[in-house]
């Protein structure tokens, strides 16, 4: 079955905000970090902000400290992208992935051995 499906992309002002949603299987959850990605047409898929199992650990990409926040609902299975003060910059499609191994740089896409299908966000000026 898939072990992740992202929700909530669109279509979105510039300064404007929504949250995107990352539902998770048992054994993708249960990694020791998920994390959030992005890849525009014809650019490298890049990092946004990681998590730790337990919330205790976080890491954002300079592009979006300050706007981005990323959050875990472990009653849930699921964890979330809030993002404000949208950018037209910030189009792409986004990608929610999980790592279940240590070992390697958490900004690294290379470490990450889950993904989802990912979904549009595209932000109009």
């Amino acid at each position: 079955q898939v072990q992740l499906v992202e929700s909530g992309g669109g279509l979105v002002q510039a300064g404007g905000s929504t949250r995107l949603s990352c539902a998770a299987s048992d054994r993708t959850f249960n990694s020791n970090y998920m994390g959030w990605f992005r890849q525009a047409p014809g650019k490298e898929r890049d990092f946004l902000v990681a998590i730790s199992r337990s919330g205790s650990s976080t890491y954002y990409a300079d592009s979006v400290k300050g706007r981005f926040t990323i959050s875990r609902d472990n009653g849930k299975n699921t964890v979330y992208l809030q993002m404000n003060s949208l950018k037209p910059e910030d189009t792409a499609v986004y990608y929610c992935a999980a790592r279940t191994y240590f070992g390697g740089s958490v900004y690294n896409s290379e470490t990450y051995n889950y993904w989802g299908q990912g979904t549009q966000v595209t932000v109009s000026s």
